[in-house]
């Protein structure tokens, strides 16, 4: 007796499927079942109880996957920014907090990201119970989007040591489905930020300082990075001057990755390239402080910092991120301000395509998940992003009004904009504009 056909739990159908696999195809169609991605274009069939979505006029993206954003702070704070200019007290209650981050990450088609910096050194948004509850969130389902999280064994743009860090490697971890909650690296602050005079660098700021390492020394920020190596971890380093760069460089491996990168010079990108080190950095946080760097270091290290074209061309796995709450978590923005840093406003699809490669893809490949999420390929997850148009028809300087109609997660969806209450979003490009002067970015 034949068997049975399985037919598809979700059918999308009816207009561009950009699935950004290696030979950028776009298709008409995607079906699901059980969370992941079973056919596409000619090969999905709906039957009589498929879900279909039919896209009219709306494009398919694969899930932003933002590699650097602090979900739990960013969830006490919206939609104020802290280069905004915070006002007012943050929430208390961390659940709650990480639930909105959710609804926020979610009406922006978000649907991974990295939390960078959890760890017993801080406290609040930053501190070990933090972990705890997204483990807790993770196992009662409630997890709008995919969540890696980087621990930290110091403190936020502050100071570590060599023994606070092995004893925190030594701190247990909570259990969970890493597809859900990867706790899989760890965060070390290397330096600070230029306009605080405290990234270590070459160049001299006003004072006739050079910034300093917030490891001890270069000895100590070794010891560190292997010993996380030695405990099959992920390293992410925060390190915006060009010389905690460089002493980075000598630890760092294939899978581990630089986290901002301003000062970041072409040969150690070429350097990063040939190792396998990738490089996290924020466009619209480089817009907004390019300024401060320019008074801190002068106009020439100013116009050189945050080098976006040698980035794209260098080889290096590239990530643009948020850093939310610094800026706003709207990946649309930071695209704009991409293209406004290599002096793009009109429409390019090639360009848009590289860019959304780096929130997507490289993103997945930094989370070690390129194998099973940020394409849209059959046997993937379902993680996708509905576009009310088509963005590669859109000039880069209108990204930002280009709507996000749904957010679907493993198959599900966790937004749509025609069924829940809209999230205020007011918290776009003209507050990254509005920057107080000497703000950490983390």
């Amino acid at each position: 007796m034949p068997s049975q056909q399985v037919f598809p739990s979700l059918v999308v159908r009816g207009g561009p499927i950009h699935t950004f696999d290696p030979a950028g195809s776009v298709v008409s169609a995607l079906a699901v079942r059980d969370g992941r991605i079973t056919a596409l274009g000619d090969d999905v069939v709906a039957g009589p109880d498929t879900e279909v979505i039919e896209l009219a006029d709306r494009a398919v993206l694969p899930g932003i996957n933002d590699s650097h954003l602090h979900a739990a702070w960013l969830g006490t704070r919206w939609p104020e920014t802290l280069l905004g200019g915070f006002t007012g007290e943050e929430a208390a209650e961390l659940r709650a907090a990480i639930l909105r981050a959710g609804e926020v990450c979610a009406s922006l088609g978000i649907t991974s990201y990295t939390e960078p910096g959890l760890g017993p050194g801080e406290t609040g948004c930053f501190g070990s119970e933090v972990l705890e509850e997204y483990a807790l969130l993770a196992e009662e389902g409630l997890l709008r989007a995919r969540v890696t999280v980087l621990r930290l064994f110091g403190l936020l743009d502050g100071p570590s040591s060599l023994a606070g860090f092995e004893s925190g490697l030594a701190s247990p971890v909570p259990v969970s489905d890493p597809l859900w909650l990867n706790v899989g690296g760890v965060k070390i602050f290397a330096d600070g930020i230029p306009p605080m005079r405290s990234a270590w660098t070459h160049h001299c700021y006003a004072d006739g300082t050079h910034g300093s390492l917030l490891v001890g020394g270069e000895d100590e920020l070794a010891a560190m990075i292997s010993l996380a190596h030695e405990a099959g971890l992920v390293v992410g380093v925060h390190a915006t001057g060009d010389r905690s760069i460089e002493a980075a460089l000598g630890s760092l491996r294939r899978g581990d990755h630089v986290v901002h990168g301003d000062l970041v010079t072409g040969a150690q990108l070429a350097r990063m390239a040939s190792l396998g080190v990738g490089l996290t950095t924020q466009p619209a946080i480089a817009e907004a402080m390019r300024p401060m760097v320019a008074e801190a270091l002068g106009g020439e290290v100013a116009g050189r910092a945050w080098p976006l074209a040698e980035m794209l061309g260098s080889g290096v796995s590239l990530t643009l991120s948020s850093d939310a709450p610094v800026v706003t978590p709207d990946w649309r923005v930071h695209v704009a301000a991409a293209g406004r840093l290599l002096g793009v406003s009109g429409v390019d699809g090639g360009l848009l395509r590289r860019l959304l490669r780096c929130y997507t893809t490289a993103a997945a490949l930094q989370d070690g998940a390129a194998g099973w999420k940020g394409a849209l390929t059959v046997g993937r997850v379902a993680d996708f992003c509905v576009l009310a148009v088509d963005p590669f028809g859109v000039a880069f300087e209108d990204l930002p009004e280009v709507g996000v109609s749904m957010t679907v997660v493993g198959g599900r969806v966790v937004y749509s904009g025609e069924q829940l209450a809209a999230v205020d979003l007011e918290a776009d490009a003209g507050e990254v504009a509005g920057v107080g002067g000497g703000e950490e970015q983390d």
